[in-house]
């Protein structure tokens, strides 16, 4: 397991995110960091799953907080 702090930009679009750490399993890796972007829709509030900034990234919103990314390693 990897903290993370900086560096995040480029690839997850989160230069201005708070503490976050990821995992890496194999070919995969997940990110998890709290949510601090302004969502203009309206959200479940248990669990929300989108497509990511990126392709081949999916974004999972658990309990209107958590952000959990899910995508390939590099």
């Amino acid at each position: 397991m990897t903290t993370l702090n900086n560096g995040l930009g480029s690839r997850f679009g989160l230069e201005y995110a708070p503490t976050s750490f990821q995992v890496r399993m194999g070919k995969r890796e997940m990110l998890v960091c709290r949510d601090f972007r302004k969502r203009f829709y309206a959200v479940n509030p248990v669990i929300e799953c989108d497509t990511g900034i990126e392709a081949g990234h999916v974004e999972v919103l658990l309990l209107r907080r958590w952000l959990l990314i899910l995508s390939k390693a590099h």
